[in-house]
């Protein structure tokens, strides 16, 4: 054969070989994460949480008055508030509560100090409870009304009342409980979150 040929030979072999590895680096390009990329894409830096501690109350709770189990399940601590006094009130017997408490809470004793005061009172079955919270509720406009969920479960339901100068109003009922907390708005419906009935 004529060196012609070979030549020629040589020059398809070099350029199918050529060819063959920059289909390589194309399909390389293509598949394998960040090999044609440029440095504008770079990965996200992961965030950070940081999480305060729970608020804690700077105060000792008072001493119990009431030793039902119903009185003694109410909290003597939410969140930064310390449980100022507590006394059974008659204010929801006549709607058929077989018992009520007005419990008074605050972060401090003086002046200044941040007050919630909740009456939480029990009935017989849930669907009693369920009419003397709604008797609570007749004629308010709620600014927010919700379901009380335990477990995935409806088994009440909160409503959001604003009040006059910052205050509101949160009335829950959950099963045979009813409960009802006024204080700042800002306060009040964490009151409620933190609430454990």
């Amino acid at each position: 054969m004529p060196p012609a040929v070979y030549r020629r030979r040589r020059l398809v072999a070099l350029l199918a070989l050529v060819l063959v590895v920059a289909l390589v680096v194309a399909l390389l390009a293509l598949v394998w994460p960040g090999f044609a990329r440029s440095g504008g894409e770079e990965e996200p830096a992961p965030t950070v949480t940081v999480t305060a501690d729970p608020a804690t109350p700077t105060l000792e709770p008072v001493e119990r008055t009431a030793s039902t189990p119903f009185a003694q399940a109410l909290p003597a601590t939410v969140l930064d508030l310390a449980l100022r006094s507590d006394a059974a009130t008659d204010a929801w017997t006549a709607a058929g509560a077989l018992e009520a408490y007005e419990l008074v809470y605050a972060d401090g004793e003086d002046e200044g100090a941040t007050t919630v005061t909740v009456v939480a009172g029990q009935w017989p079955t849930p669907q009693e409870a369920e009419t003397a919270a709604t008797a609570l509720l007749e004629g308010v406009e709620p600014a927010t009304q919700d379901d009380v969920t335990v477990g995935g479960e409806t088994v009440g339901t909160v409503v959001v009342v604003p009040g006059d100068e910052g205050e509101a109003t949160v009335t829950w009922r959950n099963g045979t409980a009813v409960l009802r907390a006024t204080g700042p708005a800002d306060v009040v419906e964490d009151v409620y979150a933190a609430y454990p009935m």
